[in-house]
């Protein structure tokens, strides 16, 4: 039935050369359809014979089945086809396009963060295509005019600017007489300015859903209409550590086998993710989102830009003879809050009242529309996730199970790219381009709880219009769930905490509170100096000069066993460095990808001969998780398991870190390279201590049992008084790793860079038996590097007090010309200079030498529109060495110390 595909080993179905043939001349001969005008009863109209896999009873089997024929759903079905993949099954519990997708703003918008940019631009593109080609799809490039009514958002609108430019999409920036000049109807009195983005473009959200199932039926795909799926059938295994993978579906209609299942059931998507064992997790939850219509206008309406008035919260455009008016209210209201009932349609009400505020800013903004009747409000829920972002990708729980949900009120805008993305993902078992935002894997269980669900999306619908001040602007929904031991005690120390995996982390300790305070807050965000920089500094101060204490329990823990040492051959083709060193060693290492990205940024600690216990960035309990556990074939009898929450981390930093441990401990602390020692510390038992800190600087990391850590906590903050201890934040450890050039998970580090291009081919060890990824990294170090990490120190005439800060992303210019955009920044305490980290390109993509990065070159880095000049390097800058020694011993001063024999 199926044959083995050349490329990637992917599986694809085999045609006789006459059924080819025949296929090709009907595809080049059919007419295409044609469409009704009539709006509810938009459906494609064609003559399509019962052989052309049109509507049909559902098949025993088929290569690949997706769930939901929405504007999503059909994207995947229309590349995968038009790629050959033709055994394609849609499964629509209704009619094509009867779920969210018949309604939307219908807007393309483009001026966006990269990632993101790169796939609605795909989608713009496609739309284009098959416009040009003769579909009317109300396809229209009228542009669009984004505002600034406030300072603040000027400049986040000119940072982005600044990065986009680069990227080829044409924008500029408006003052409020161009921007008058583009759009007479807007009122601009009150506006900063504004850019212009002639790129974007509005299309009708239907229309396209229906032509993209027109063309993938063409091209082969059976769609099977009023079949609700009622089961995803796996091979699971229980206790077994092998991903199942998925093996057939029940239906209302029966039953059919298939190799790839892909839900992009839009609103069910995440009650259809309980319908498997295991079940899968699909964080979506339905916020009702509002569209007001003014009654079409007999005459022509002139073609206008879409105007989004962030600082309102509310956008407007012309559409089929009408203007249309939306927003992302900042508190919006949560959808079918009691799941979604049958008839779910003729639950929806308006709510007038509501949307007041959004439409009160658009007459402002429009006096036209004081002119204009309205149609009745319209309420078009939409799916949101807990972080706005797409769900894309191949799930933890199941092989071959893909999702493409979570389209946050615009299906339309992200169905292109996310439909050519999933089929390219099926195809080929990965894909070329990053997609780390976008992944399914960024969740753990307690994102996808109904109650967090509902709580987060009041909040996170706002946010797609707030101005998001980097490392400033935490949610304020669906907090406190996932907490370490001490978090009550950092509280009152006056810890401002931010979330990462639902964990919260103290981002630093404002010193000014007291614990009779309230507790703190962060204050207000800025683009410049920020407010808290005083307190980074105390602590910064500590970690180089006393000792300073990390809360970093948020990392994920994964502990890697075996019966026998199959446990050192399975880590050993893991990771990129030599890993079979002897009990008690510990290692940094990266785990690479076939093309020799990183996989992961991981500690090993060898705990036996047939274990390891792994630290890992926080992010990655899901992914790491996913991707080490595929890597386990039957014959291996590894274990893996995640123990994030058996044990805490506290990370003791500084040079007198070292004279303070020892007064609770007995034991010698001092360690000859990395090593890690299991040891009693204040009474507490089986405390694991390792001679490594994430920061640079000297110290230890404690993994602490989870119920001693508040113990162990209270004692180093007693003892430590007399050392000037400081509880230290994420923010200081991140201007600590920065300003020493220390690349980290996410920013510096994924899936496409590869040690080398981040400085860290020391750490690869080709001369070890096979690793995933030796071949290719073999192949770079001797071909060379087409883009580096680099080290950039702003030049003086960069004032921190009063200039716009660098936050990540900023452009690289070299002797004027872009050649990259940097990853991370932060202010270097100890070289006193604004540190940025980025990649740099040739910018004739020829290999990167170190030449090219130290000789004969002026770098700038481009912050909202202004250039400033700075000092690139290689290496980590020349800065004083601390010591653990050196210090006068010290005596405890009263009673109740804790030390062990």
């Amino acid at each position: 039935m199926f044959r083995q595909c050349a490329h990637a080993g992917a599986a694809v179905v085999s045609r006789t050369l006459q059924e080819q043939a025949a296929w090709k001349v009907f595809v080049t001969s059919h007419p295409r359809p044609k469409y009704s005008v009539c709006r509810q009863e938009y459906r494609f109209k064609t003559n399509l014979s019962s052989s052309t896999r049109s509507f049909a009873t559902l098949p025993l089997e088929a290569q690949v089945v997706v769930c939901g024929a929405g504007v999503v759903g059909n994207s995947i079905a229309y590349h995968l086809t038009r790629e050959g993949w033709t055994d394609v099954v849609v499964l629509e519990q209704n009619e094509i396009g009867s779920g969210t997708s018949h309604n939307g703003s219908g807007v393309l918008g483009v001026f966006k963060p990269s990632a993101e940019r790169q796939i609605v631009t795909y989608s713009v593109n496609l739309i284009k295509k098959l416009q040009d080609e003769g579909y009317n799809l109300g396809f229209t490039q009228c542009g669009s005019l984004n505002l600034a009514q406030t300072r603040e958002r000027a400049i986040a609108l000119k940072r982005r600017l600044a990065y986009t430019k680069p990227s080829g999409l044409e924008c500029e920036w408006l003052d409020r007489h161009e921007i008058k000049r583009r759009h007479p109807h807007l009122y601009t009195a009150d506006l900063e300015g504004g850019v212009w983005v002639p790129g974007d473009a509005v299309a009708d959200p239907f229309a396209v859903c229906v032509t993209l199932a027109s063309l993938a039926q063409r091209q082969g795909a059976l769609y099977v209409e009023n079949c609700s799926v009622e089961r995803i059938v796996t091979d699971e295994v229980p206790h077994s550590q092998i991903v199942p993978r998925v093996t057939y579906i029940e239906t209302s209609q029966g039953t059919i086998h298939c190799e790839y299942f892909v839900n992009t059931s839009g609103m069910w998507a995440r009650k259809l993710g309980e319908k498997s064992s295991p079940k899968v997790r699909i964080p979506v939850f339905p916020a009702e989102h509002f569209y007001l219509h003014t009654k079409p206008v007999l005459e022509a309406l002139e073609e206008l830009p879409v105007v989004r008035d962030y600082d309102s919260h509310t956008f407007c455009l012309t559409r089929n003879q009408q203007y249309i008016v939306g927003g992302f209210e900042h508190e919006a209201k949560p959808a079918f809050e009691n799941g979604i009932p049958h008839n779910w349609r003729e639950s929806l009400k308006g709510d007038d009242e509501h949307f007041r505020p959004i439409c009160e800013a658009a007459e402002h903004r429009f006096p036209i529309l004081k002119d204009f009747q309205y149609q009745p409000l319209v309420n078009a829920p939409d799916n949101f996730t807990p972080d706005g972002k797409w769900i894309l990708g191949e799930t933890p729980e199941i092989d071959n199970y893909f999702v493409a949900v979570g389209m946050n009120g615009n299906s339309l805008q992200g169905a292109g790219g996310a439909g050519q993305a999933i089929a390219e993902w099926i195809m080929y078992g990965s894909l070329a381009t990053e997609m780390l935002p976008f992944d399914v894997r960024r969740f753990i269980d307690l994102h996808n709880n109904r109650r967090y669900l509902k709580e987060r999306t009041r909040e996170v619908v706002g946010r797609h219009y707030e101005i998001l001040y980097p490392m400033q602007c935490e949610y304020r929904l669906a907090r406190k769930l996932r907490c370490s031991p001490i978090y009550s005690e950092q509280e009152a120390r006056g810890a401002v905490f931010g979330t990462r995996m639902g964990f919260e982390r103290p981002l630093y300790f404002d010193n000014t509170h007291s614990k009779t305070d309230m507790p703190a807050q962060m204050p207000a965000g800025s683009f410049r100096k920020p407010f808290f920089m005083d307190c980074v500094r105390e602590e910064y101060q500590a970690c180089r000069e006393g000792v300073g204490i990390i809360d970093l329990s948020s990392f994920t823990k994964i502990k890697v066993t075996s019966a026998g040492n199959q446990v050192v051959e399975y880590m050993q083709k893991l990771c990129s460095n030599d890993v079979n060193m002897p009990v008690g060693g510990v290692i940094h290492s990266g785990m690479q990808n076939e093309r020799g990205g990183f996989e992961n940024d991981c500690l090993l600690i060898r705990r036996t001969d047939n274990s390891y216990l792994m630290l890992a960035p926080t992010t990655q309990q899901t992914r790491i998780m996913d991707w080490m556990r595929r890597q386990i074939t039957a014959e291996a009898c590894v274990s893996v398991s995640d123990v994030t929450s058996m044990y805490s981390v506290l990370s003791v930093v500084g040079p007198k870190s070292r004279e303070m441990l020892s007064l609770m401990c007995n034991n010698n602390l001092v360690f000859y390279g990395h090593m890690a020692k299991e040891i009693n510390v204040a009474y507490a038992s089986g405390v694991i201590v390792l001679s490594f800190t994430h920061m640079g600087e000297p110290g230890y990391t404690l993994l602490i049992p989870a119920e001693y850590t508040l113990h162990i906590y209270n004692q180093l903050m007693k003892i430590g008084h007399d050392y000037g201890i400081r509880n230290v934040g994420m923010l200081t450890m991140r201007s600590l790793r920065v300003e020493k050039f220390i690349p980290f998970w996410a920013e510096e580090l994924d899936s496409t860079t590869t040690p080398y291009e981040v400085g860290r081919g020391y750490k690869v060890k080709l001369n070890k038996e096979y690793f995933i990824g030796k071949f290719a990294l073999m192949r770079q170090a001797s071909q060379g590097l087409k883009k580096r990490l680099v080290h950039l120190a702003l030049d003086d005439c960069f004032d921190p007090d009063e200039d716009i800060w660098p936050w990540g992303g900023e452009p690289i210019y070299r002797n004027n010309i872009f050649v990259g955009n940097t990853t991370s920044s932060a202010f270097g305490l100890t070289l006193n200079k604004m540190i940025c980290l980025g990649f740099v390109r040739h910018h004739d993509g020829k290999n990167v030498t170190p030449e090219y990065i130290l000789q004969n070159a002026k770098f700038e880095i481009d912050i909202a529109g202004r250039r400033v000049a700075a000092h690139a390097s290689l290496q980590p800058p020349k800065m004083p060495v601390v010591r653990m020694d050196g210090f006068t011993s010290y005596r405890p001063k009263s009673r109740g110390i804790l030390t062990q024999k």
